[in-house]
């Protein structure tokens, strides 16, 4: 059998998702008893195996001593603002939905770690029938974020919450890396559209898509990756390649062949050889060709001042002529060209959405267990005080200026505080007081699943573009500018604050009892 060429077709309708899948993991056994040994992938979207062991480890120790029922909290959060800038943007809702709703162990995984692991039987059979049965909250996609506010925050048994660690930040890292590389980028462009090229400089085939999904979401008017843009419902957008120009005999037939094929939208890229000739050369293959020069791309070179003088030559025969600037552009260099008097009708963006040179460094951390009901805060320790958590089941909430709109701070507060809706007092990392008022309170988590079950309604992709946008408009312009952004303040609230302190002291006289 295994030099036979097995084709099969099973084709099930209105079979729920169980039966579905205990029918391919039979397929599957059946196949491998036979000898049929090449890679049968039944289940591509089942990600529950992409989970660090030690969770597992601990969850064997919690299994041991049957503390699989008791209750813990955790937040996922980053401790400084990514990407050199002083915001972060939540991105990975969608993904985060679709592991949940799919996390279970098929047979073939607790095989797999009968297998390659030492986990107990008992451990094995718990993982067997284990789904989410917790709750999860979390910030809506394009809600801007600070340092330390709890994006996502898990409720549920103790082993599901270490079990969902590792792709809940998998997930969240690298989404919130593309939104807010993207949205620094769209922000610097400002009414310059932009394009997002970045796909083959992304870290894997799937990354491309989430990285190009992340971008139109942050105001991108489109993807040259054809599968984000299906995946979107978008028009792909492109102009030609540099190849385009060199297989041909020479520049001139490789524009006319392209103006040939593509009249009406003849955007031709005038840089392989020599950008200005290049750009002469488009104008006369137009010419010959009887079409209109939508524009030219260039992509290397002093774009400031190539770009000006391409645009002069242009301007003699195609004055509506558009100039689109690409070659690694980060938002710095956009300010910078602007500042030059670049022409710029359109931005090509690749490497600086789709692989941002800095990480996020997303955490998820405990921070508090429920005994007998009640909410116990749990707090870890650091000789490097960015590390110490902040303890305890919290909510954050943003206040908005009544007049301007603008948010003016963020509050984070332990679960069962009220935001006083006329004025507040909080306390600066120096322990100042603080008042504000005149403004409109706003808690920034929703539920997304609730005992196990989805009860987030997902927006659409327009609605996450709305919500963005507005978030971006609201934030002040000190704290989104490119260069030397101000830092936006982010208050622990007083009872917050009262317990952490108290938390550290008395675990620091715990240690100091326990070393002598």
């Amino acid at each position: 059998m295994k030099n036979m060429d097995i084709k099969y077709e099973v084709t099930i309708k209105d079979v729920d998702p169980m039966t579905d899948k205990k029918i391919k993991e039979s397929i599957a056994k059946i196949l491998k008893e036979n000898g049929y040994n090449s890679e049968v992938n039944y289940d591509t979207h089942n990600m529950t195996m992409m989970t660090d062991f030690y969770e597992m480890t601990m969850g064997e120790v919690n299994n041991k001593f049957k503390e699989y029922d008791k209750i813990d909290y955790y937040d996922a959060f980053f401790r400084v603002e990514p990407l050199n800038a002083k915001y972060g943007v939540v991105f990975g809702v969608d993904k985060l939905i679709k592991y949940i709703k799919e996390f279970h162990f098929t047979d073939e995984d607790i095989e797999f770690l009968k297998e390659k692991t030492d986990l107990s039987e008992d451990m094995l059979n718990y993982l067997r029938h284990l789904q989410f049965t917790g709750d999860i909250y979390g910030m809506p996609d394009g809600t801007i974020v600070f340092r330390n506010e709890p994006f996502i925050t898990v409720r549920a048994p103790r082993i599901q919450c270490k079990l969902i660690e590792t792709a809940i930040l998998a997930i969240y890292n690298s989404n919130i890396a593309y939104m807010t590389a993207a949205s620094k980028i769209t922000n610097a462009a400002g009414n310059t559209p932009v394009m997002s090229f970045g796909s083959r400089r992304a870290y894997g085939l799937e990354a491309a898509v989430d990285a190009d999904i992340a971008a139109l979401t942050a105001g991108c008017v489109g993807t040259s990756n054809v599968k984000a843009a299906q995946a979107t419902y978008t028009m792909p957008l492109g102009t030609m390649a540099h190849s385009g120009v060199m297989e041909a005999n020479s520049e001139e037939e490789a524009f006319r062949k392209y103006a040939r094929t593509f009249p009406n939208s003849t955007m031709l890229l005038v840089d392989t050889y020599d950008t200005l000739n290049g750009t002469k050369v488009a104008i006369d293959a137009c010419v010959k060709e009887g079409v209109n020069l939508k524009g030219i791309r260039i992509d290397s070179g002093n774009l400031a001042e190539l770009s000006k003088e391409a645009k002069k030559i242009m301007n003699r025969y195609f004055e509506d002529a558009k100039v689109c600037l690409s070659n690694g552009l980060t938002a710095e260099k956009i300010e910078e060209l602007k500042n030059d008097g670049a022409v710029m009708d359109t931005l090509g963006v690749g490497d600086n959405i789709s692989a941002p040179e800095k990480r996020v460094g997303a955490v998820y951390k405990l921070c508090a267990v429920e005994d007998d009901g009640k909410v116990i805060p749990k707090i870890k320790l650091s000789g490097d005080a960015i590390k110490t958590t902040n303890p305890g089941y919290k909510k954050v909430y943003r206040l908005y200026d009544k007049n301007t709109g603008y948010m003016v701070g963020d509050i984070i507060a332990l679960a069962d505080e009220v935001i006083n809706k006329n004025y507040t007092i909080v306390k600066d990392n120096e322990y100042k007081e603080i008042k504000l008022d005149n403004y409109n309170v706003r808690e920034l988590q929703t539920v997304i699943f609730k005992d196990g079950a989805l009860v987030y309604d997902v927006p659409t992709m327009e609605d996450k573009k709305e919500y963005f946008k507005s978030e971006m408009e609201m934030l002040p312009n000190d704290v989104k500018r490119i260069v030397n952004p101000k830092e936006y303040r982010v208050f622990l609230s007083n009872q917050l604050r009262e317990l952490k302190d108290n938390l550290i002291e008395n675990n620091r006289c715990k240690v100091k009892k326990k070393v002598r």
